[in-house]
């Protein structure tokens, strides 16, 4: 039996993963409104899931990742969510995996000897876990999805003028930019728990935030809850 945590960027988004669930139960603790409940996976056996909408911003990524490790001790954190198009090659609602999640804004020299680094080799960036990687790939290559396993740059400010696109780009080499990603990669690592960062590409991070806050990203939501439910009937 396999437990999974699921967060999620939006509230439609987990109610539709909720949806999937059987026996779903709801706790409210830490701000949150977590629900569990199992799903039965391709082969057969039961996964056990928890999910909830984790809120922006690093500080309340790492805080829901690490309420959930303690929550339910699960064998994988997935965080799905949206994100800004820093790659050219690339377009809107095309999904970047984190295989790499650098921090925007922090200096990692005394950062990174933490866990999962060590005084002696200091930590610049996380990652995704290679089978969670290979499992979305898959899942996206069925739903017909462009994507690639890229670089994500995770800040706490909204990037959305060409000179902080260029500065990110620059600075990280990102192929998305966003808010929470790197955050619970890092949580993650700390708990030896693997993890998976997922990103739908909302705008080319050329979109001011008073008007992105009026888009309607419904259909990503519906997109993501499918894709996060087959990954998890696939582990």
């Amino acid at each position: 039996m396999t437990t999974v945590a699921i967060i999620g960027a939006l509230e439609e988004e987990v109610a539709h993963i909720a949806d999937s669930l059987e026996d779903a139960t709801h706790i409210a603790a830490a701000s949150l409104d977590v629900v569990r409940g199992t799903l039965t996976a391709e082969d057969g056996g039961t996964i056990n899931v928890a999910a909830t909408v984790g809120g922006m911003g690093l500080v309340n990524a790492a805080a829901t990742t690490q309420y959930l490790i303690d929550l339910c001790h699960p064998d994988a954190v997935i965080f799905s969510g949206i994100a800004g198009n820093l790659n050219k090659a690339l377009h809107i609602n095309d999904v970047v995996l984190g295989g790499t999640l650098r921090y925007l804004d922090t200096d990692m020299r005394l950062v990174g000897q933490w866990k999962p680094g060590t005084p002696d080799r200091q930590v610049t960036e996380f990652h995704s876990d290679p089978r969670l990687l290979a499992v979305a790939g898959a899942a996206l290559e069925r739903m017909g999805i462009t994507h690639i396993a890229g670089t994500i740059a995770s800040g706490n400010y909204f990037v959305d003028t060409p000179e902080q696109v260029n500065a990110v780009i620059e600075a990280t080499g990102a192929d998305a930019v966003e808010m929470e990603g790197a955050a619970v990669a890092h949580v993650a690592a700390r708990n030896d728990v693997p993890a998976l960062v997922i990103r739908a590409l909302s705008d080319n991070a050329d979109t001011d935030y008073e008007e992105f806050r009026t888009f309607d990203i419904s259909a990503y939501a519906d997109t993501a809850a499918k894709l996060t439910v087959d990954i998890l009937r696939h582990l």
